[in-house]
């Protein structure tokens, strides 16, 4: 399987330093965060967002191969996911990740779809990452 990487610089102190992540696609280019981006009101990124670009992009393409697998290929899917960051043990934590989904697959009835769609939430990749760690939920929906 693939190896993927990314690079982070940081320079200066924790509150007053600024960062730059960097992937080897490009699509990431010098991109800024910084301690008021993660933890306060910021406009640029922050770990925790990319995170949850990850976790809504992985599912996405899971439960589309879920419901291909199923024979009920899907027209259209959009996932959400919420990632909580929370201080646990006086430590900033990632404690859960909400999936919010809506999907739209003709002919298919809306207790089928749930359950391929909650057996995805344990079965993508990222989700396996996270659980170790934090909660996944989901809300999922035929649109």
């Amino acid at each position: 399987m693939a190896i993927r990487k990314a690079t982070a610089v940081w320079s200066g102190t924790l509150k007053a330093g600024k960062g730059a992540l960097t992937t080897d696609s490009g699509t990431l280019k010098n991109t800024n965060y910084s301690f008021h981006d993660r933890f306060e009101d910021g406009k640029g990124t922050n770990p925790e967002e990319l995170i949850a670009a990850a976790h809504a992009g992985c599912y996405a393409m899971a439960l589309s191969g879920g419901l291909e697998k199923g024979g009920h290929p899907a027209e259209h899917i959009e996932a959400v996911a919420h990632v909580s960051l929370d201080m646990v043990d006086g430590k900033p934590t990632v404690t859960k990740s909400h999936i919010v989904c809506t999907a739209k697959v003709p002919g298919m009835d809306a207790a089928t779809f749930h359950e391929i769609a909650v057996e995805t939430k344990g079965g993508c990749p990222i989700s396996r990452l996270l659980m170790g760690s934090a909660e996944i939920s989901l809300e999922a929906k035929l649109a």
